[in-house]
């Protein structure tokens, strides 16, 4: 079934058998006092926002079928939010008819997936001594569109507001999204939106609210404390009636589950309708696109990366999850921590951040892996905070958990940047050792390196990223390593693939053609450009091979001013290749005073 959006406007249309009252009841409603000379039809009544409980403007129709055809009866139908079916308890025709007759037209007139709540009203009970609800169960139970029944008197003005009322909330706080009247039970979305809202609440992740945590979800959601003699009475309720929904005096998820279910079988659907919206869910109990996406713009030359606030927020979510406090996420803790998103966003973390040897997330690889989400897909990064409950907890949108740069043509001109997360981009020949040099940033031991290849989206080759921390002059910054995997040498780079903080150019210090590769690279795509860059030997625990090209590797680089090539020993596992590269990206203008003061200042740096 769908469901469809609030509307700002509820257009209540009364429907029934010549007589049963319903002019009287939008008369009565409207002056507060019954009179006895009611016309055949009442005009389309408007109430203000400001008078009616909901706060929303509330069109009234009547419908007569002696002044209305059919036609009109049923474009009529099409435009209502809401239908009351009104019929005189003291004759039973009027309420056969609601069976016979009524409750089928209604259905023919409203498209297949999406039937109006129906609220079946009878009228003058002043009448009768009796109630006769229990006579209208059956209907209900076969035409699951009937909200619900209420009894009133025109005439009297019993219930007549609470009529009009009960109609707003059907559609404003729909009962069949949320609960199956057939099952006398929760709907499965309604159960799996709260067992999220229960796990985002539970602040340390026992599986229980304590009373602290139950006080901050109903100050949260309903703007007011919860009284302490109330709270008592609620987990009274819930141990009398469910096996299991108390433990050591808080709240279980089944406890939580069940109070919902109590409050709309009690009529109060805008209760649990009111936390369901304060945690982002629409009338198809989908978290809608706002709440997950807010408008956060990413200027050309600028990146987005994590505040404070998202660090902070993403910090208590690692130790919140991290049950055994061993200070890294176990794979079942990991699905715990994405129990109520989807899916779990990540894979192969183990050759992306920094892990154990057991590729469990520590600390800094939890902080590395939201960092680097955020600065490649700021979209989904922001979609999955909304999951966590951030939102919620953080009582603010998406948008203070991210930082926007300024334009990098500002870090230029002020010769150094302001950025904590620097991209470094890994060119090379194929099997030069740029995946080894990824690894070695990570800190996986040489002999468990595996070879292997990248495939381009396209199918010429493909790119991974990893990153970890590095110190800049005392500073912790966040260096994404980004492999750039080139099939053949004459493939042309791609200006993403180009642009970037600083370029690592590597070659393969034993093999003598690969310094050629990685030299044209750079005076086509880097000599011109204002990216650092700096050039990386690898295997230089192996007999270096003097390269086939018209400038070996130092002559090149005194040439063009960069820094000499930097010989690398992956074995050896050294960072300071990784600290020049993040201090590079940190001072971007400072190529040639790299080349002056690179042995006074690296000294200092790594002292």
């Amino acid at each position: 079934m769908v469901y469809e959006a609030i509307p700002r406007t509820v257009r209540i249309i009364l429907l029934g058998e010549s007589g049963v009252g319903k002019t009287s009841l939008i008369l009565s409603l409207v002056t507060e006092e019954f009179t006895d000379h009611v016309p055949p039809k009442a005009e389309e009544i408007t109430i203000p926002a400001d008078v009616t409980p909901e706060q929303v403007p509330t069109n009234i129709v009547d419908i007569c079928l002696t002044e209305q055809t059919i036609e009109q009866v049923a474009e009529e139908i099409e435009k209502a939010h809401v239908i009351c079916i009104v019929f005189s308890v003291d004759k039973q025709d009027t309420l056969d008819k609601i069976s016979s007759y009524w409750l089928p037209f209604v259905r023919e007139h409203c498209p297949e997936d999406y039937r109006k709540p129906v609220i079946l009203v009878g009228n003058k009970i002043d009448l009768i001594d009796y109630s006769i609800i229990d006579n209208i169960w059956d209907i209900a139970e076969e035409y699951p569109e009937v909200d619900r029944c209420i009894e009133c008197s025109a005439k009297t003005l019993t219930n007549v507001s609470e009529m009009f009322y009960n109609a707003q909330k059907a559609v404003l706080h729909p009962i069949h999204p949320i609960y199956s009247i057939e099952e006398q039970e929760l709907s499965e979305r309604c159960k799996k939106a709260l067992s999220r809202i229960f796990k985002v609440c539970d602040l340390d992740g026992d599986g229980l609210l304590d009373d602290y945590e139950i006080s901050i979800f109903q100050k949260k959601c309903f703007d007011t404390p919860l009284q302490l003699q109330v709270l008592d009475e609620v987990k009274s309720v819930i141990a009398q009636n469910i096996a299991g929904g108390i433990e050591n005096e808080c709240i279980t998820m089944k406890g939580f589950i069940f109070l919902h279910c109590l409050f709309i079988q009690r009529g109060r659907n805008e209760t649990t309708w009111t936390v369901l919206r304060k945690f982002g869910y629409d009338e198809s109990l989908e978290l809608t696109q706002t709440y997950l996406y807010p408008n956060i713009k990413v200027p050309a030359g600028c990146s987005s990366e994590l505040s404070y606030k998202g660090q902070q927020f993403l910090t208590q979510v690692f130790e919140k999850y991290d049950r055994d406090k061993d200070g890294m996420l176990n794979p079942t803790e990991l699905k715990n921590v994405f129990s109520c998103c989807p899916r779990v966003p990540w894979h192969n973390l183990r050759y992306t951040v920094p892990t154990n040897e057991k590729g469990y997330l520590t600390l800094q690889g939890w902080m590395c892996r939201w960092t680097l989400m955020a600065l490649m897909d700021l979209q989904s990064t922001s979609a999955y905070l909304a999951y966590l409950g951030y939102n919620f907890l953080e009582n603010d949108t998406q948008k203070s958990a991210f930082h926007i740069t300024r334009d990098k043509k500002v870090d230029l001109a002020k010769k150094q940047s302001s950025r904590n997360v620097y991209q470094c981009h890994i060119i090379g020949p194929r099997a030069c050792g740029k995946t080894s040099i990824c690894r070695s940033f990570l800190g996986i031991a040489h002999k468990r390196l595996k070879a292997h290849t990248h495939e381009r989206s396209d199918g010429s080759g493909s790119d991974s990223s990893c990153i970890s921390t590095v110190l800049v002059y005392g500073q912790e910054k966040y260096l994404v390593l980004r492999e750039i995997g080139i099939s053949r040498v004459s493939d042309p780079l791609r200006p993403h693939e180009v642009n970037c903080d600083v370029a690592c150019l590597v070659y393969d210090a034993a093999a003598s053609r690969s310094f050629e590769y990685i030299a044209r690279i750079y005076i086509k795509y880097f000599a011109e450009s204002h990216i650092p860059v700096l050039i990386v030997g690898t295997k230089g625990d192996a007999l270096v091979t003097r390269q086939e090209y018209i400038l070996q590797p130092e002559v090149f680089c005194s040439k063009y001013q960069l820094l000499a090539p930097q010989l690398l020993n992956i074995r050896e596992n050294k960072h300071d290749v990784f600290i020049k590269l993040a201090t590079m990206a940190a001072f971007p203008q400072f190529q040639a005073a790299w080349i002056l003061f690179s042995k006074h200042r690296l000294v200092m740096l790594l002292s």
